[in-house]
């Protein structure tokens, strides 16, 4: 009869634990979510925020600046997604050179996933000012134009017809 106190609690407490656990992946869906750029979950209001710093080259100088300390490892130094650390984890992460890979995107939603991370991109959260987050939005966004603007460059060696 002693054992048989001391067993019936622990399963009861095993019983309990088993359904939690089974619940809890389809909780936290944004961890075990496909690594594309889903913007489902990024509150509207948060998305429909303007950015209120002008993307100045003293704006953009100061967030290549964060860029190299925390971003570069994983979305490269000229941001096209294949930093050393995605490389070291296999992560396929977009290449902001390519002005399509945001287009279709706000600069909340934008400054939202780095505040606050996604997927495998761990927040920023208060360890930047809000200030230096929209610097960052201006940096992303001045990656694709850096890339059309060399693109749209005639070639110096080419010779003309």
């Amino acid at each position: 009869m002693y054992r048989l106190t001391l067993v019936l609690p622990a399963l009861l407490l095993i019983a309990l634990a088993l359904p939690a656990q089974q619940q809890q992946p389809s909780q936290n869906s944004t961890a075990t979510a496909p690594k594309g750029m889903d913007y489902s979950a990024i509150p509207v209001a948060a998305a429909k925020e303007p950015n209120p710093v002008k993307a100045t080259p003293e704006s953009i100088a100061r967030a290549k600046k964060w860029w190299t300390l925390d971003c570069a490892m994983c979305h490269g130094e000229n941001g096209n997604g294949k930093g050393d650390t995605a490389k070291d984890m296999k992560l396929s992460l977009v290449d902001f050179t390519d002005p399509a890979s945001l287009k279709d995107h706000t600069d909340g939603e934008l400054f939202y996933i780095i505040k606050n991370g996604h997927g495998d991109m761990p927040p920023e959260g208060d360890r930047i000012k809000t200030e230096e987050g929209w610097d960052l939005v201006n940096y992303v966004r001045s990656l694709a134009k850096k890339k059309s603007e060399t693109e749209a460059k005639p070639d110096s060696g080419a010779k003309p017809q």
